[in-house]
This record gives structure tokens, sequence and C-alpha cells, in this order.
């Protein structure tokens, strides 16, 4: 699994490439805590455009970033789900809880109009 990280004004945007699975999930979850922690960013946003494949342990490293962000006042969002992703977060109800959006540039022009509204 591949990542990078941009910050986009107050959100941390994380850009994923390769297999979201038990090994990955847990780095990345270390990573992003980590970079919460330093940058003080208030919200983030998953891009899932170049994820193949995600298990369980991908789904509870999301959920348990969005616990982590929600309880400090922040949104989750995510962004280029396939339809197997789509269809996991689906069927564990995170669509309830993040916002899912097409595109970064969606995403983050549907949070800038939640913050201005």
């Amino acid at each position: 699994m591949e990542v990078k990280f941009v910050r986009v004004g107050s959100t941390l945007i994380v850009r994923m490439a390769g297999e979201l699975d038990h090994h990955a999930a847990e780095i990345l979850r270390t990573k992003i805590d980590a970079k919460l922690k330093r940058e003080g960013v208030r919200d983030l946003l998953f891009d899932f455009q170049k994820v193949q494949f995600m298990d369980s342990s991908g789904l509870g490293m999301v959920l348990g970033r969005y616990k982590l962000v929600s309880a400090q006042g922040g949104k989750v969002l995510a962004c280029g789900l396939n339809p197997r992703v789509k269809r996991i977060f689906e069927m564990a109800g995170l669509q309830k809880r993040i916002i899912i959006c097409r595109s970064e540039e969606e995403a983050l022009r549907e949070h800038r109009g939640e913050k201005d509204g």
C-alpha cells in the first residue's frame, strides 16, 4: 500500500493506492494518527480512487479514524470509492457517518459549503 498525505486548509487528505488489508491498515492507522496529532488538522478525507481491495481491517481503520476525528468536532469524508469498496462501506453503514463524494474536489467543495452555510 502506498500512501500520500496532502493538507488543504484544515483537512488532511489521505491518498491511498494498493490493497488496504490487515498489514496496511495497521501501518496506515499509525501514520494517520501521528499526522492528525502533529499537524493539528480538524478534518480527514480518504481518497480510495487507487485502492483495489479493502478488507474488514481497512474498514476498522476508517471507522477508528472517524471516531477519533468526530470526537474532536471534525468531519471524515471519503471519495473515489470503486464498487467493491462502496459495497463494504454500505454493508457496514459507514455512508451514514462519513460523507461520500465522487472526487477530492467535490469533497473539499462540499465540505467548504457545509462550513460556510
